[in-house]
C-alpha cells in the first residue's frame, strides 16, 4: 500500500499549528496629567515589534480624573509569555503599571 506523503504532511502541519491569542492589557499612568496619546503610540509600536497586532484601544476612566489605556491585541500563541513586553512597556515615561487583564485563544 502506497501512502500519500503530501496529505500526511499537510495533516501534520494542521495538527501542530499554534493558535492565536487575544490579549487585553491595561496601562496605568502615574497621574491624570500624563499624555495618554503618547503612551498609546509608544505601546502600539512596542506591541508590533513584539509580534502583536493591536486591534482596539480604549481609554477607561478609573477615578479622580485618572484614566487607563486598555489595548486589545492579537499575537501568535507560540510567542509565549508577555513578561518581556510588560517590562518594556513599564519603561515608557509616565507609565505607573502594566497588567495583562485577559488572555483568550482565538477560534479558527
Amino acid at each position: 500500500m502506497q501512502l500519500n506523503t503530501h496529505v500526511l504532511t499537510a495533516n501534520l502541519k494542521v495538527q501542530t499549528k499554534m493558535a492565536s491569542v487575544v490579549i487585553t492589557m491595561k496601562i496605568m499612568p502615574v497621574s491624570p496629567e500624563v499624555n495618554l496619546d503618547e503612551i498609546e503610540v509608544k505601546a502600539k509600536e512596542m506591541i508590533a515589534n513584539f509580534g502583536g497586532n493591536v486591534g482596539k484601544t480604549v481609554i477607561e476612566p478609573i477615578a479622580f480624573g485618572l484614566k487607563a489605556v486598555i489595548l486589545f491585541f492579537i499575537m501568535d500563541e507560540n510567542k509565549g509569555s508577555t513578561d518581556d513586553l510588560e517590562t518594556d512597556l513599564n519603561k515608557i515615561e509616565g507609565v505607573n503599571s502594566v497588567e495583562v487583564t485577559d488572555v483568550r485563544r482565538t477560534i479558527g
